[in-house]
This record gives C-alpha cells, sequence and structure tokens, in this order.
C-alpha cells in the first residue's frame, strides 16, 4: 500500500497532536514528518516531496486558510487535507474553496483520517503511473522498426528475439546512427520486464560530476544546490531496464561504482550511508572502439567484461547493400505524410547516388538526406538534384581512410582480406563521389578500364546498377 510513497507532511502548532498523527501514521506504514508552523512547512515543500500535507486551521502566525492557497498556487498537484476544532459549514466551504481535498472536525476518529489518507495514496500512485504510461506511448520501441532485408538485420533481429527475455546484460557495439538505442528498446519490449519502467541516460549528455546524483541519486545537503533528496534512475528503474546509452564516455571512478552495482544491485545515493538495492537489466552501448579505450586506460577492463555478457554489433549502412533504397523509401513515406507532399518514389539517377555514398552518419544521416530531399523536391519523384552532393561527408570519409597501415585502418580488426575490401570499397566509393559518380572519369583516375571498375564495384557491392554517365555528365556540365 505505502510503498514507493513519499512521506505525508503534518502542519500543527500543538506537540501532542503531531505526536498522536505520527504514531498512527507510522502504525499504517506512511512515511511522517511534522512542522509547527505554516512558514516552517512551506519551507520543507521547497525541500523535500509529500504525497500529502495534512495541516490544522488555527496555527500560530500564518493560518491554514492562508496556507491554503500558497500551497494550492507553487504545488497544484498536492492535495491537502484540514483538521479543526471550529467546525462550521462556512469554514467547510471556505477551507474546500481555498483548495483543500477534504475537511475533518475535530474529534474525529482515526479511521476517518486514514480513508482520507489512503485516497490521497492512491491519487499520488495513479498520477505517477499515468505520467509513466505517457511516457512510454511516446517512446515504445518495436522489433519491426529495425527495417532491413540484409543476412546481417536478419541475424541481427533473430539474436534479440533470442536474448531479450532473458535478464543478461547487453554491450551494444557500433558507429553512431546504426540503430543501438533502437535494439535497446526493442530488448526491453520484448522482455518480461516490459511493463515496468524502461530508463534511458546519455553518459555523454551530462556532466560528469552530475552523472553519479542522476544515477544513483543524492541526499539532502550532499552538495551545493541539493536542497532535497533525490532518488536516482537506478530506482526509478527497479523492475525495469536501464540503457546507458555512450558509457565509453563515462568517468572512472563512476565505472568503479557502476561495476559494483552491476555486482549485486547494490548502491548508495551521493552523500548517503544507506545501502540500497534495486532489481535492474541494464543495457549500455558506445560507438567508441573500446579495445582502444581499455588500451589507453580510459575504460576498466573489467567493466568491459562485466558488461560483454551478451554483445551486438547493428551493421553500418554502407555494409547492409540494397536496405539503403529500402529505408529512403521508408524515410519518403513517413516525410510524405509528415510534411504533406505527394512523392510517389526515387528515380534510378537518385537511387544509384545514394547507393554510391559511403554514409558515414549511417542510418540517421540517410534519415537527413531524405527530409531535405522531400522538402527541396518540386516533382513527384525525388532527383538528384534534390539530394545532397555529399561534399562534406565525402571529406570526412576521406579523413578516415588515411593510408593503409596507418590512421584509421590500424584500428580494424579482421582479416587481412577483409581488411584490404574494406579499404578497397572505401577508396572506389570516395573517388566515385569526388567524380560526381563519373565510371569514365573514376577509371581514369585509378588508372584502370571501365570493364574492370564495374567488375571491382560488383564484388564489393557498390552501386552496381550505374551502366552509364549520362545522367552524370549531364548534371556536371550544368554545374559548370
Amino acid at each position: 500500500m505505502t510503498a514507493n510513497l513519499p512521506p505525508l507532511l503534518v502542519v500543527d502548532d500543538e506537540k501532542n497532536m503531531r505526536l498522536s498523527l505520527e504514531a498512527i501514521m507510522h502504525g499504517e506504514g506512511y512515511q511522517y514528518r511534522g512542522a509547527d508552523s505554516a512558514e516552517q512547512a512551506l519551507k520543507m515543500l521547497g525541500e523535500q516531496e509529500f504525497f500529502m500535507v495534512i495541516t490544522d486551521a488555527r496555527l500560530g502566525g500564518m493560518s491554514g486558510y492562508e496556507f491554503l492557497p500558497m500551497v494550492r498556487q507553487k504545488y497544484p498537484n498536492l492535495p491537502v487535507l484540514m483538521i479543526t476544532a471550529y467546525a462550521t459549514p462556512k469554514l467547510a466551504v471556505e477551507a474546500i474553496k481555498a483548495g483543500a481535498i477534504d475537511y475533518l472536525a475535530k474529534p474525529f476518529a482515526p479511521e476517518e483520517l486514514l480513508h482520507a489518507v489512503s485516497r490521497c495514496a492512491e491519487r499520488y500512485k495513479l498520477l505517477a503511473e499515468n505520467a509513466l504510461l505517457k511516457a512510454k506511448a511516446g517512446d515504445a520501441y518495436r522489433i519491426e522498426q529495425l527495417i532491413g532485408n540484409c543476412a546481417k538485420i536478419q541475424e541481427l533481429r533473430q539474436f534479440i528475439q533470442t536474448v531479450a527475455p532473458t535478464n543478461a546484460t547487453v554491450l551494444i557495439l557500433g558507429e553512431s546512427g546504426t540503430g543501438k538505442e533502437l535494439v535497446a528498446g526493442s530488448l526491453h519490449t520484448l522482455s518480461k520486464r516490459s511493463a515496468g519502467h524502461y530508463v534511458r541516460i546519455n553518459c555523454a549528455a551530462i556532466p560528469e560530476l552530475l552523472l553519479e546524483s542522476e544515477l544513483f541519486g543524492h541526499e539532502k545537503g550532499a552538495f551545493t544546490g541539493a536542497l532535497r533528496q533525490k532518488h536516482g534512475r537506478v530506482e526509478e528503474a527497479d523492475g525495469g531496464t536501464i540503457f546507458l546509452d555512450e558509457i565509453g564516455d563515462m568517468s572512472r571512478p563512476l565505472q568503479a561504482k557502476l561495476l559494483r552495482f552491476l555486482e549485486d544491485g547494490t548502491f548508495t545515493r551521493v552523500g548517503g550511508n544507506q545501502e540500497l538495492r534495486v532489481d535492474v537489466r541494464l543495457i549500455a552501448a558506445t560507438n567508441r572502439d573500446i579495445i582502444d579505450a581499455i588500451r589507453q586506460n580510459q575504460f576498466r577492463e573489467d567493466l568491459f567484461h562485466r558488461l560483454n555478457v551478451m554483445q551486438f554489433r547493428p551493421p553500418p549502412l554502407r555494409e547492409r547493400g540494397d536496405d539503403i533504397i529500402l529505408l529512403a523509401d521508408h524515410f519518403l513515406r513517413h516525410f510524405c505524410v509528415s510534411l504533406g507532399r505527394n512523392i510517389k518514389g526515387i528515380t534510378k539517377p537518385a537511387q544509384q547516388q545514394l547507393m554510391a555514398h559511403h554514409w558515414p552518419g549511417n542510418v540517421r544521416e540517410l534519415r537527413n538526406v531524405i527530409e531535405r530531399a522531400v522538402i527541396l523536391e518540386g516533382s513527384d519523384e525525388i532527383q538528384t538534384g534534390s539530394l545532397p552532393d555529399f561534399h562534406l561527408e565525402t571529406r570526412l570519409k576521406k579523413a578516415e581512410i588515411g593510408m593503409p597501415g596507418g590512421g584509421a585502418l590500424s584500428q580494424i580488426n579482421g582479416s587481412l582480406d577483409d581488411i584490404m575490401s574494406n579499404y578497397e570499397r572505401d577508396v572506389i566509393q570516395s573517388i566515385l563521389e569526388q567524380n560526381h559518380f563519373s565510371l569514365t572519369r573514376t577509371a581514369d583516375q585509378l588508372r584502370i578500364s571501365r570493364h574492370a571498375l564495374r567488375y571491382r564495384m560488383q564484388r564489393l557491392n557498390i552501386s552496381a546498377g550505374i551502366e552509364d554517365d549520362t545522367s552524370f555528365q549531364t548534371r556536371d556540365s550544368f554545374r559548370s
């Protein structure tokens, strides 16, 4: 009944009355705080959360009738019960008009008071549940949102369905924009914890000094500005799932505390000594090279092994072949509805341009490109002119490619054949983009024949549908 409820606040200038109410409330399992004046109560309300207030009508200093409208103005959802020894119908009406949820005359039976308190407790729980349901309705994740037909995506969907029903800790590794958050959300939705809270924290978006407080909570006075006790996100996620995104940016001292939490679910709030325990499934994700971070002493190896019970690696978009067009069509339909446009499809040259791009920003970048195209396109199909020329993105990729044996390639894992194939694919895609997808100019720059270029592109799954340069040459002439 009273589990997870904040305390109630009793305001009365008679000490014996406060002690009597405290005994009644403790007997029913309610947490209790007392104040001997309205002024003290207002200060306490600013420092701590309460689920209701019980106040006497006549107090030394500010009266209960003056106190009521101030509470209603500052805390409109906080119910206030008024009690008085001078009960008249007129005063009862005045109290209700001032904002009281109920009115009791002294002397009253304890059962009358407990019935009113019980109603306020249920009201608090319903409001909290309603807020949770609204939040979950806007953030629901489904495995069907993981769009794609390539083998890697089909394997990923199957792996999610296998791991989701368990309580195993999960580590998701991959480039930015590949759908790590969608994988995490799908794991929660398909789990036995789906009725519980799904709490997300971006470790890179919260300052280091505040992240521990956000995660584990803090006690009043733990640091400057800690005016009231605050529950952490792990407590909010009790019985559900917590998703720590960009965990590679977490400081080492906090990593040590997270490691302890993963071992047995125990933690202490910042500035507190009480050991607390919750039942939470943890999913973590990062776009960093986690092994490189361990070697540079930026990430604890023991935490990596503790997180790495089940590992997911959503593939980058450039490795998903025809899924690029499948996703582009999906985003096209989405933005046509949201922007009120009537665009039927994407032309073949535009599809070829999408297939030739390297997509350093992955699915997120593709979504932005299609949104831009829907806004700019004036015909009933997406033309190449409505797509960006990817000049800046190509420069980003050129910086990534480096030289064999150096730069980004020095961090690539895999066999020599895989490394060389990836490097060859990167070089051809980069030079295609530089030459505005002209096969002739690309082949000349690489000093190979057009036939040899087509063969390599087919082998490496690079825009195999490009057959001639006519449309691109026409566009190049227009730009010049």
